[in-house]
């Protein structure tokens, strides 16, 4: 089924961080985001073009605050929030000034009821006039978002039916990897079938598998804990590397991922359950991996 609106990418991540003083050295310094701006309690960094591609707002509580979408033409914007408020999901406009402090053209806010992940979708963003210049890491872009629900199936259902999820591929009733179509890359955002409603892990593309490498070396000098890999993941072909964050949420640097035409595309594979779906190379992870982080359930 072909819903009336397009995607172009997944443009940022909010995130709920307890400490902006620990934070944003470790997003700037060890990840190698740019840091464009710094509030009382918030800060905006990039990796590309855009004004921001993550934003950390200060909280009592680590975790996931909303996901935000680039839609592909104005027109989309438009029939999205039509979309959503026929289905009864109750989107909301942001008023003017929120807009111009998240330095963004009309946008609008609504919530996945199972999972309870906020998806803001926004129309364009600034575009800052110098280029992204990567420093400790060749940061390519933000590539996917993932979290864990109770709600697994229904959540599934929505994000595909109602959100204009493709999915790629799939572990029958345990997870599955999504695209925003018609984004052609393998998963801009996955959702797997876990005890609660939950951040799994925030993942950044690098442009250079020596990227992984060297943040290996840098993050374990920085006593910054890594939970899973190297390794290569199977559905996606992308080599990663996870580890956590300074409050143990979980983030991903990962090279080369597949990338699927908007016409022709092959259907879902079903996958096994297995290791080596997670990683053909045979790493195990650590029982901390995409474990910390709520799913920040009242903001509107």
């Amino acid at each position: 089924m072909k819903l009336p609106f397009r995607y172009e990418k997944l443009g940022y991540a909010a995130l709920n961080v307890t400490s902006l003083e620990r934070s944003v050295p470790f997003y700037r310094d060890l990840m190698g985001l740019d840091l464009v701006e710094q509030h009382d309690d918030v800060a905006y960094l990039r990796c590309s073009s855009d004004h921001h591609n993550l934003v950390l707002y200060r909280s009592d509580t680590p975790g996931l605050k909303r996901v935000a979408n680039k839609m592909a033409t104005p027109e989309s914007l438009k029939a999205a929030y039509e979309f959503y408020l026929a289905e009864g999901l109750d989107p909301r406009w942001l008023g003017m000034d929120e807009c111009a402090e998240l330095r963004q053209g009309p946008t609008f806010r609504v919530r996945e009821p199972q999972s309870g992940v906020m998806f803001e979708c926004y129309e364009r963003m600034t575009h800052l006039a110098l280029p992204y210049v990567p420093t400790v890491t060749k940061i390519a872009r933000i590539g996917h978002v993932v979290v864990g629900s109770p709600n697994y199936e229904r959540a599934v259902h929505n994000l595909h039916t109602q959100f204009n999820f493709a999915i790629s591929d799939f572990v029958e009733h345990k997870f599955s990897w999504m695209r925003c179509y018609p984004n052609p890359l393998h998963h801009t955002f996955a959702i797997g079938n876990s005890d609660r409603n939950h951040l799994h892990h925030v993942n950044f593309m690098v442009t250079d598998i020596d990227d992984i490498g060297k943040a290996i070396n840098r993050l374990e000098k920085a006593g910054v804990k890594i939970v899973f890999g190297p390794g290569r993941h199977l559905p996606s072909t992308s080599i990663f590397l996870y580890f956590l964050d300074p409050d143990g949420m979980t983030m991903e640097f990962s090279f080369g991922m597949e990338e699927l035409p908007e016409d022709s595309a092959r259907l879902p594979r079903m996958l096994e359950m297995h290791p080596n779906t997670m990683d053909i190379w045979g790493s195990t992870p650590d029982e901390r991996f995409g474990k910390t982080g709520l799913i920040e359930v009242h903001h509107v």
